[in-house]
């Protein structure tokens, strides 16, 4: 986290993710789909694992998660191609946006559409990741516990880092790390209010106002695309234009 207007500007798209419910239990119905082609039994499936977690802090209900189960036990449910999608947004931000789609045509062309749109333009798979650390990310409100308790459990959980403000508690650790150290503090905390692997950028971008509401459409057409997982940006919007946009 670069910065404490970073924080806002995740929670920001957090607010908009939380007024679509729906939509985040359809990702994560997706992901579960996909992760239980590996096999049911999360002990011996790393990624099911993850996306239990996910689904967890999400308050995704039980029934909803042992349905998705049963038909992967049962050779049921969607067959999803993954697909990452990378290039720049306003300003020079780069983008990484990730899909699970039916129809890789479909989601192509729609992505390449929304960045078109909005003075974005797509590029090779790699160009702008290397910007980016594949890490895990579990962030819980402030007033789950105090920075100091947060700090001594996530180290002692195998985190990386841990970022505490008055907007919340973000702890990052590394992927192989990341269902021991999530579930480490889920048994003292609690579900948190997000867990998942994310693309982290090692450097920020400081945007001004004009780049800022472009960009956040941009964010907000690919967010509402129903083949987007998930969207990474190394964006930086200072307090003030947030203030203004939001």
């Amino acid at each position: 986290m670069a910065g404490h207007s970073k924080f806002k500007n995740i929670q920001h798209r957090k607010g908009a993710q939380d007024k679509k419910r729906s939509k985040i239990f359809g990702r994560l119905i997706k992901e579960l789909t996909v992760a239980a082609r590996s096999g049911t039994d999360p002990d011996s499936n790393p990624r099911l694992r993850t996306a239990l977690a996910a689904a967890r802090s999400a308050n995704m209900p039980k029934d909803n998660i042992e349905r998705v189960l049963k038909r992967a036990e049962g050779g049921e449910g969607e067959a999803y191609d993954e697909i990452r999608y990378e290039g720049y947004g306003p300003g020079g931000t780069a983008l990484i946006v990730e899909s699970l789609t039916d129809n890789r045509n479909r989601t192509a062309s729609e992505v390449r559409a929304a960045f078109n749109k909005f003075g974005g333009s797509l590029g090779e798979t790699g160009s702008v990741s290397f910007m980016f650390d594949r890490v895990g990310q579990v962030i819980y409100s402030a007033d789950a516990t105090d920075a100091d308790t947060m700090f001594e459990a996530a180290l002692d959980a195998g985190a990386d880092n841990v970022e505490s403000d008055n907007n919340g508690h973000e702890i990052t650790c590394a992927t192989e790390y990341y269902n021991s150290v999530s579930e480490a503090l889920f048994a003292v905390f609690g579900a948190p209010e997000e867990a998942s692997l994310v693309w982290k950028p090692q450097n920020t971008i400081e945007v001004n106002e004009a780049q800022a509401s472009t960009l956040i459409k941009l964010l907000d057409v690919l967010d509402d695309n129903d083949d987007v997982q998930s969207i990474a940006s190394n964006f930086d919007i200072p307090d003030e234009i947030m203030a203004k946009l939001a």
